[in-house]
């Protein structure tokens, strides 16, 4: 029973918190980058990632990321090199293929973008133990592989 009654507050904080975190971000974004939404700043997100990490950044690649559709990303990154904060390059092997690059427009509003997420991060652990930090992450990362094997494969 006492366990019960900690699934239902969880359930109720998770709700909760995913919604505020949605909000406290798209707040974030607009005031930091007013002609952007949180769906264009998490594929400059990706873009810089991926570039970064020497991963494919290709459309499609960035698209299956991002979980959206080949032409739902095509709009977004026509409005994205509209608005000077990515670009297109032929692969230099590959002349057929494309390339996403952040500009350095992107670059900034990536990084404005990480300040958000570097700053939500130590306002969570700056009250926990390490063991409480790990344990909250443990539980996360549980959470990630369950949404992930049920509705993102």
């Amino acid at each position: 029973m006492e366990n019960d009654r900690y699934k239902r507050e969880l359930n109720a904080f998770l709700v909760e918190v995913f919604n505020d975190i949605l909000k406290t971000e798209e707040i974030y974004v607009t005031e930091s980058c007013a002609d952007l939404s949180v769906r264009e700043m998490h594929i400059i997100e990706e873009v810089c990632r991926a570039v970064d990490q020497g991963r494919d950044n290709r459309s499609s690649a960035i698209a299956a990321a991002q979980h959206v559709t080949a032409g739902t990303l095509t709009v977004a990154v026509n409005q994205l090199e509209a608005k000077g904060y990515l670009e297109r390059v032929r692969d230099s092997g590959d002349k057929r293929s494309v390339r996403l690059r952040p500009t350095e427009k992107g670059r900034e509003a990536n990084r404005r973008h990480t300040d958000f997420h570097r700053e939500l991060v130590e306002a969570t652990v700056e009250t926990l133990t390490t063991e409480e930090t790990q344990a909250l992450a443990r539980g996360l990362s549980g959470i990630a592989a369950f949404i992930r094997a049920k509705y993102l494969r």
